[in-house]
């Protein structure tokens, strides 16, 4: 979706982002200009950064002063050191926006031990190895279903026919929603995370929270059948009949914030990285030539499609003390954004980052799913649907043509693909 959003004052935040970024004052460069990922002109900003001020402040119209980090080492340190740098709602959170306190969604990625840890344990036997083996069959019969169903030799949307429908299928089943309404979860999703300046139907934190609520009242309901049933294995249940969980209701910003958390979590980062792959081995088709050459680089190439696509662009801090950061001396209070999407372009850690390469020596050196205590906990699931899904590509399809340049969403904590028109030659 390309959008025109009206500036703040005097700035052009669409002209800002088609800047030179080599020729910008150092001191102007803030990378959470939305329009630099919906544009995709952020590679030359983090380049800038990462060479001369890697730990840089700035004082942003769109979100206030704040720390930018971005060589991957830096990132390491600040998610790996929960006890300097918090992502508590209250201080907060996990975004760089500075969201009023009655629209703060606490969950558990924005919370500290040892709340993070009682919340996050009650859903990650979800994604433990042998439920994953339990979810593949199901995983592998959907994707067939979804290609099966694709028209050869006619421009279809990626996104809406495999991206979103593999990826919203498979959120139904974990929190045991209506197959036939799954949708809605997509609409949930979209609502949860879209930019309110987008220039959609949700332009505020009002009608965002107006959705919210709809979505904590369905799920409410079902709570309660729930709760009164033996416990099963879906998400809903699974908090129900938690330690930690089982009275969220009563919580309703804790309440809403989890189901936030856990259906954008299970839905936008694999919906992005499934439509990511397909345009980096169009974009790179020589790869392509070698993945359709030897199928058996794909579990290689599943990570790879990650780290190149970075699905989630930043990640916040708030720092609980005065530290030193590269050099920089972070005060207590001030934010601290962890820039993922620049960390995994990192050419001191990462051999020639900027190409796309599905046989890397070592392809799970990248930082998309985070590290320490709020490292992702679906990783293992997103990876596989991405693996059974490039199999069953593999087995029925020639080289699947992106006709246009994909269309980008207006984030700055998303990297998400809108829409990308293919064609399946017949």
């Amino acid at each position: 979706m390309h959008v025109a959003v009206a500036p703040i004052g005097s700035i052009d935040f669409k002209a800002e982002a088609h800047r030179d970024p080599w020729s910008v004052p150092l001191h102007e460069i803030d990378v959470s200009n939305p329009y630099l990922y919906s544009e995709d002109t952020w590679h030359g900003f983090f380049d800038r950064l990462r060479c001369e001020d890697p730990v840089h402040f700035v004082d942003s119209p769109l979100y206030g002063p704040y720390w930018s980090v971005t060589r991957y080492r830096d990132i390491m340190t600040v998610d790996t050191s929960h006890r300097i740098y918090s992502s508590d709602a209250a201080l907060g959170g996990v975004t760089l926006k500075d969201v009023p306190l009655q629209f703060r969604k606490e969950s558990f990625i924005a919370m500290d031990p040892p709340r993070h840890d009682e919340q996050r344990k009650i859903v990650s036997p979800i994604v433990a190895p042998p439920n994953l083996a339990k979810m593949s069959t199901t995983i592998r019969e959907r994707a067939i279903r979804i290609l099966q169903d694709l028209p050869r030799g006619e421009v279809f949307d990626w996104v809406d026919r495999v991206s979103i429908e593999l990826t919203t299928q498979m959120l139904s089943s974990l929190f045991d929603f209506p197959f036939e309404e799954r949708r809605t979860l997509t609409r949930w999703s979209n609502a949860a995370t879209v930019n309110t300046r987008a220039g959609t139907e949700i332009d505020s934190e009002e009608k965002r929270d107006i959705v919210m609520q709809e979505m904590v009242g369905y799920f409410a309901d079902v709570w309660k059948i729930r709760q009164k049933q033996p416990p099963k294995f879906d998400l809903i249940s699974m908090l129900a009949h938690g330690e930690a969980t089982h009275d969220l209701p009563s919580r309703p910003h804790e309440f809403m914030g989890n189901l936030i958390l856990l259906i954008v979590g299970g839905n936008d980062t694999t919906r992005n990285s499934i439509s990511g792959g397909l345009w980096f081995l169009n974009q790179f088709p020589e790869e392509y030539t070698k993945l359709r050459s030897d199928p058996e680089l794909i579990p290689k190439m599943v990570p790879e499609i990650i780290r190149y696509q970075s699905p989630v662009v930043h990640m916040r801090r708030t720092a609980l003390c005065d530290a030193e950061l590269n050099g920089k001396r972070i005060r207590k209070g001030e934010k601290v954004a962890m820039w993922y999407i620049s960390g995994n372009r990192d050419a001191e850690e990462i051999e020639d980052p900027d190409r796309f390469i599905i046989d890397r020596a070592r392809p799970r050196q990248h930082l998309s799913f985070g590290f320490g205590i709020h490292r992702c906990v679906g990783n293992r699931l997103a990876e596989m649907q991405l693996t059974i899904l490039w199999e069953e590509i593999l087995k029925r399809f020639p080289p699947i043509e992106v006709v246009e340049r994909p269309k980008r969403s207006y984030s700055n904590l998303v990297h998400g693909i809108t829409e990308m028109k293919v064609r399946i030659p017949t």
